[in-house]
């Protein structure tokens, strides 16, 4: 009797030990799969079993969360949802995430270890989800309201910088889309989805980072950098021995000029008149290679900006002959940019010379309030001689004081400024885009304070009477006003 008890004892024994290895077995090295596998819903419930973390604008939740009382609990709401999507993003229980929504969705959903003072517990052995965290961002709320009625219903964007830092002010694209409608499960959201997609003006593209545009005149900007500390032009007023028209090099092809008098015109007087045979004659002084090294040093042909969501790569061609030198040196053939990217020439120039890298999160927090991630040093690169900065910001402030863009001039503050009207498709047939890139400085100010850069994709002038100095100019002017009268939270 003793001998069978024991050999029941040590059946039992082995089924117990080898129900540990199993269950050992699945949590230890099988949990992963089953956690990864679409018929699993436990992960998907539990996500959206807590109301999600919030992005702040200003202080100023600019999201929330709705309790739906159904199996996916809380949906995301958005608070002017148009004018913040191109930096929120959308949050779907359907089609997922993206822009911030996607790249802190470790904070805002409470998935982050950082959110939590003991990370390896939280993570490994207990497996709970803690409440969702907030995404602070560097957004000025009165600069996002003043570039979002700016562009009034027209299709273009608009991008601030804080030169000295590389904070983003305001980031607008449109025409936009309110988010909200992609939040929950209802056949109303595939509806929605459906049809934002088929909407031939591509409301849900950021146009503001994720378009590039030939950046026209503007990119003279550039190009005078370049010329000045190359040593192709040493003195502002110096005759710059240009003919008009100029013939392409190696080519038939005359450029020409909307401007009267660019003739041999100084580099103040073409950057005033935007004098495409200057810049162009110019550019191909310069060589490919000292203009590509200086559009690289400006951030061009870098394809790893993140913001922290990805940013489209602006180019300057480095393979081109004498010709198309000339055309990428005015803006147009290859050379194309992103509205920040232009941004990010003006606020250059405005800040010495120096490239600070542009972002949009200042600090990440937990539920409670306390500080998870903050922004930190940000990478600088110098761009041009600080010699050659003061130079071209005298250049910008002529242009707002009595060149083509003075309707950026604001009372009160120095405003440097450059237009630029983009031509584009086949055949250049396509309706012009207008450009304005600026900067701006309170009379009581020690530094400039905001860079702007404006594209107007349908502006609304006749062909020929379209300018970035009439249709994007006003806009910009509008956004580095709201700037300056507004204090800015991370100073106080």
């Amino acid at each position: 009797m003793t001998r069978h008890i024991r050999h029941a004892a040590f059946f039992c024994a082995l089924l117990l030990i080898a129900l540990l290895v199993n269950a050992a077995r699945i949590q230890v090295f099988e949990a992963p799969s089953y956690d990864d596998n679409i018929a699993n819903r436990r992960t998907t419930i539990a996500r959206y079993g807590q109301p999600r973390g919030d992005i702040l604008v200003d202080g100023t939740p600019v999201t929330g969360s709705r309790d739906t009382g159904e199996h996916l609990r809380y949906e995301r709401t958005y608070a002017n949802g148009p004018m913040y999507a191109p930096v929120t993003g959308f949050a779907s229980q359907v089609y997922g995430t993206t822009l911030l929504e996607h790249t802190e969705d470790g904070v805002l959903s409470g998935t982050n270890p950082l959110l939590t003072p003991f990370p390896l517990w939280n993570g490994v052995a207990i497996r709970d989800r803690n409440p969702g965290g907030d995404v602070v961002t560097t957004l000025r709320k009165a600069a996002q309201e003043a570039a979002y009625e700016g562009l009034a219903g027209r299709k273009g964007a608009v991008a601030a910088i804080e030169p000295s830092t590389g904070r983003i002010l305001a980031l607008v694209s449109a025409p936009s889309y309110d988010p909200s409608v992609l939040s929950g499960n209802r056949s109303a959201v595939a509806r929605s989805w459906s049809t934002l997609n088929r909407d031939a003006d591509k409301p849900m593209l950021n146009r503001a980072v994720r378009k590039t545009y030939p950046p026209g005149s503007t990119f003279k900007v550039m190009t005078a950098a370049a010329a000045l500390d190359s040593g192709v032009v040493e003195d502002l007023d110096d005759r710059t021995d240009s003919p008009e028209p100029y013939t392409l090099p190696g080519t038939r092809t005359s450029l020409t000029n909307e401007s009267k008098g660019c003739r041999n015109a100084p580099l103040r007087k073409a950057f005033e008149w935007s004098c495409n045979t200057v810049f162009a004659k110019l550019g191909v002084k310069v060589g490919v290679d000292r203009m590509a090294a200086t559009a690289g040093a400006f951030g061009f042909n870098d394809p790893n900006l993140k913001i922290p969501y990805s940013v489209a790569e602006s180019t300057f061609d480095t393979k081109v002959d004498k010709a198309q030198l000339a055309l990428s040196s005015i803006g147009q053939y290859n050379t194309r940019a992103t509205p920040l990217q232009m941004a990010m020439v003006a606020a250059a120039v405005a800040n010495g010379g120096q490239v600070r890298s542009p972002y949009l999160v200042e600090r990440t927090t937990r539920a409670g309030g306390s500080t998870v991630s903050t922004a930190g040093s940000r990478p600088m690169r110098q761009a041009m001689r600080p010699s050659t900065a003061v130079l071209l910001k005298e250049l910008m402030v002529d242009v707002v004081r009595e060149g083509s863009g003075t309707n950026a001039w604001i009372p009160g503050a120095t405003v440097g400024g450059k237009t630029g009207t983009a031509q584009h498709g086949l055949g250049n047939s396509g309706t012009p885009y207008a450009w304005f890139v600026s900067w701006a400085q309170g009379d009581t100010d020690l530094e400039p304070k905001v860079a702007v850069a404006v594209v107007v994709e349908d502006a609304d002038a006749d062909r020929g009477e379209i300018s970035g100095g009439g249709d994007a100019a006003p806009i910009a002017r509008a956004v580095m006003e709201a700037v300056l009268k507004s204090p800015s939270p991370q100073d106080s």
